[in-house]
């Protein structure tokens, strides 16, 4: 009788760690959340520049009553010129603020004024260093804000369609329940 070889079992057995992990990973929550570090604490610093003859951003902003957004936005990215129009709705709402991102102020300005400020105040991130404080990935990424400063939510990419519906105003209603 010929014996099997221990290594027989070794397809079998990677191929059934393999399924576990994509079981595991399906079983989230939001399989598609960008976990972040900052929810909970204090928002990073915000760039002390911001485009000519617009209001600058500024920390205590972030720190004063009430929800607001931080929403980083560039005039070069196509989802954020798709987003622009709930931004500016979200605008006669509350507060939202705006970090220009590796932008060209010229290009900047020009967008803004072409499709309207939803911005109440803004600063600009020419090297990205504010992106990475905040652990942006890529642009747009909208924060939830609460009135002491810290982040309560996270959202990456486009504030648009079902995706705004269903998993960025639920948030944001949790938020502003929270502050009444």
């Amino acid at each position: 009788m010929a014996r099997l070889s221990p290594l027989v079992a070794l397809p079998p057995l990677a191929f059934a760690a393999i399924a576990g992990m994509f079981l595991w990973g399906m079983g989230r929550d939001d399989p598609d959340a960008l976990p972040s570090a900052l929810i909970g604490r204090e928002a990073p610093t915000v760039p002390a520049t911001t485009l000519p003859g617009r209001t600058q951003l500024t920390d205590d902003m972030l720190r004063a009553p009430g929800v607001k957004l931080v929403n980083f936005w560039a005039s070069w990215c196509p989802p954020c010129r798709a987003e622009h129009p709930t931004l500016t709705s979200l605008s006669h709402e509350m507060p939202v603020y705006g970090i220009d991102l590796k932008d060209p102020p010229s290009n900047a300005t020009e967008f803004l004024d072409e499709h309207g400020d939803p911005f109440r105040a803004l600063a600009t991130d020419p090297s990205g260093r504010a992106a990475i404080d905040w652990g942006v990935t890529a642009p747009p990424e909208t924060f939830i804000i609460d009135g002491e400063g810290r982040i309560l939510h996270r959202h990456a990419g486009p504030l648009i369609r079902e995706d705004y519906t269903n998993r960025f105003l639920p948030e944001l209603e949790k938020a502003r329940e929270a502050a009444r």
